[in-house]
């Protein structure tokens, strides 16, 4: 059920994304067919700059550096973020009011209701219900048992949370790689481009020197927007694994309570 909602989430993003960018884009031509009929002794500069927009510039941009390499940046970012979406969504699914949780264990054991405990832990999502079931299942074979028992689990758990997050770092890190290579490969063709027509002059090696700077700069963007992404996964596994210890100490606590109150 998880990773449905986090397909519908991503799906659901790609598609608003693409509508958003159709819709802007059928507004610019729009907007620049209406400029050229009001305004035909406007000169072509100010209607250029008044129709031309960031994601216009970025989309020529993107173009005019090299496919090869641009296509490679691009299929980085796209899995990239596909990955980072999922653990945010799946990181938001599994907190929960652990404290709450937790009370209610207590209120079901103070009754001598270890099933009813059970059931709660069953009902409640997230790895801290998950670690306090295990513990409950091995309720009655002592209070070390179950402190092993939640302790590997959480473990398990812990596992879970950091799952594709290698996957990330890799793309973080072939982005701007990928950029480096196409800015050496574009170097390589300028050089070519000069030994072919035996004249250093800016003409010459603009066209290559400008693939060069293009792929670099769209690499290091995409490598900053998969790291931010990063960071945030990386304080919310951080704080879900806080969250798990304190409710394995707190679960311990209860546990041995009830050993004092139903099993002297």
């Amino acid at each position: 059920m998880k990773k449905f909602f986090a397909f519908i989430a991503i799906m659901g993003l790609v598609t608003f994304g693409l509508t958003q960018s159709a819709i802007a884009q059928e507004a610019d031509e729009s907007a620049t067919e209406q400029v050229q009929e009001n305004n035909d002794e406007v000169s072509s500069p100010i209607v250029e700059e008044e129709t031309s927009g960031l994601h216009k510039n970025l989309k020529v941009k993107f173009i005019e550096g090299s496919a090869g390499f641009m296509s490679l940046v691009a299929i980085a970012m796209i899995f990239g973020l596909a990955l980072c979406i999922e653990r945010i969504v799946f990181l938001s699914l599994s907190e929960i009011n652990s404290k709450k949780l937790l009370e209610d264990i207590q209120a079901a054991l103070e009754k001598g209701d270890v099933e009813g405990a059970k059931s709660i832990c069953r009902e409640t999502r997230g790895p801290v219900a998950s670690i306090c079931y295990q513990g409950l299942m091995r309720i009655d074979e002592g209070l070390d048992t179950v402190e092993r028992s939640v302790v590997s689990y959480g473990s398990v758990q812990a596992s879970n949370l950091e799952k594709n997050l290698s996957w990330i770092t890799l793309f973080i890190a072939m982005s701007p790689s990928l950029g480096f290579l196409g800015t050496v490969i574009g170097m390589v063709q300028a050089f070519d481009d000069i030994q072919k027509a035996g004249d250093i002059s800016p003409t010459v090696v603009a066209s290559g020197m400008k693939v060069a700077l293009i792929t670099t700069i769209f690499g290091i963007i995409v490598a900053l927007i998969l790291q931010v992404f990063y960071n945030y996964i990386l304080s919310k596994v951080e704080s879900l694994n806080t969250d798990m210890e304190d409710s394995s100490v707190t679960l311990l606590d209860i546990i041995m309570k009830y050993n004092l109150k139903f099993k002297k």
